[in-house]
């Protein structure tokens, strides 16, 4: 039984480092060389204080991403692999990285929903609300697309889609780089750190 016990073991451990030599060592990401400019526009977070994006984000890095509660499909699969790559990150790198969520359906995600929705993917993470006007602005600098809500007969809402990168804000204000939907978690703790080492 003790030689089958250290077999599997043995088994372990050699998946376990398999798994670590696919982790990627080159940045894949998207980084701009020409930074956008962090907008000013104040937002409301979950606690009802104001928020902006330029004045609030003060960690070495500030991950954004704009979505609502209720999107059924992309939103869920970027906060996982999001929320799973922060999960990645050291002790030491993960205090040094926000996560910020904006959302695009204002009316439907207020403070206790964005709250609720939040906390199932992770801790401390930021949830801001507004009104659309605000949040439209707040994502033009970045180059996000943010579509007027519609209420559809059957009751429910067509957003008509929104931008599903991701961006990362340095502690000068500046979105530096920027990640799309299909970023996996591992891309996303790789990125992250390799960026926290430059500074």
């Amino acid at each position: 039984m003790r030689t089958v016990a250290l077999g599997v073991a043995a088994a372990l451990v050699l998946a376990v480092s398999a798994c670590t030599s696919e982790e990627p060592e080159t940045f894949t990401g998207a980084r701009l060389d020409q930074p956008y400019a962090a907008p000013t526009v104040e937002l409301t977070d979950t606690d009802g204080a104001p928020y902006s994006l330029a004045a609030d984000t003060d960690k070495p890095m500030t991950v954004v991403f704009f979505g609502y509660t209720h999107c059924p499909d992309l939103c869920p699969l970027v906060m996982n692999s999001l929320s799973a790559g922060l999960n990645r990150l050291d002790e030491d790198d993960r205090e040094q990285v926000d996560m910020v969520f904006v959302t695009t359906d204002p009316e439907r995600d207020d403070a206790a929903a964005l709250r609720d929705y939040l906390d199932g993917f992770g801790d401390g993470y930021v949830g801001l609300t507004g009104d659309l006007d605000d949040i439209v602005a707040a994502g033009d600098p970045l180059h996000l697309y943010v579509n007027d809500g519609k209420r559809l007969p059957s009751g429910g809402y067509d957003l008509g889609g929104h931008s599903t990168y991701v961006l990362g804000i340095d502690e000068d204000d500046e979105a530096v780089v920027v990640w799309n939907q299909e970023t996996s978690a591992v891309e996303f703790a790789t990125d992250i750190h390799l960026l926290l080492s430059e500074d």
